[in-house]
């Protein structure tokens, strides 16, 4: 599903990433640990296209990522690649169902079959209740798992996350964790992690080191 060949970033004079080498298959969770400043965000935002490398090789499903224009490229990101972040990043003036419609929009969907589908979701993930509230009308947990619903909106190839039981208490972390497992089970998502609970790390399919801006495992 997703394979990364000699990735190399630097931030000015500093590098961060130095040659990282990382597949993950169809259907797998992987978790991405290290200290602060290992380079893992850097990692994941590269993956996601979020940001370019300086030098390396991209490959998601198959496509080359480098291979294509900032036009196609973000096309690609919006359609195939969900993410779920530490901080939800939910807009406050809309509801949960406005929320996960977004992406749909974005690529063109009209606004009846993305609800559909956005409120099937929200179901799936027992927060279909939420679907006409706003976020600072539910509690954290809630409003990651709308996050998740909106980056399952599309039905991407894979879904890259970045600490996202971070802000969550260790209930609500162990439900969204467990999440996660269902919706591999259930749809044979992938999904790339990079997080410091240890709980989620000992629980992924695999678990890959960081550090320095190399994998050491």
């Amino acid at each position: 599903m997703l394979q990364a060949k000699s990735i190399f970033k630097s931030y000015g004079p500093l590098p961060i990433l130095k040659g990282v080498d990382i597949e993950v298959a169809k259907g797998e969770i992987v978790s991405i640990v290290g200290a602060s400043g290992a380079g893992k965000s850097t990692l994941l935002h590269i993956l996601g296209t979020l940001d370019l490398a300086d030098k390396g090789e991209l490959y998601i499903n198959g496509t080359n990522i480098s291979a294509l224009n900032a036009k196609k490229l973000s096309a690609f990101r919006n359609e195939h690649i969900g993410f779920v972040f530490q901080f939800h990043h939910l807009l406050p003036e809309f509801t949960a169902l406005e929320n996960v419609c977004i992406p749909a929009f974005i690529k063109g969907v009209g606004r009846k079959d993305a609800e559909v589908r956005a409120m099937e979701i929200l179901d799936l993930l027992g927060v279909a209740h939420r679907a006409s509230h706003k976020p600072t009308q539910m509690s954290g947990g809630e409003q990651q798992r709308v996050s998740v619903a909106r980056a399952l909106i599309n039905n991407p190839f894979i879904i890259l996350a970045d600490e996202p039981s971070g802000n969550l208490d260790s209930e609500n972390a162990t439900a969204l964790h467990q999440l996660f497992f269902d919706l591999r089970d259930k749809f044979e998502q992938t999904f790339v992690i990079v997080t410091h609970n240890e709980e989620l790390a000992r629980i992924s399919d695999r678990t890959i080191h960081m550090r320095d801006g190399i994998v050491i495992v």
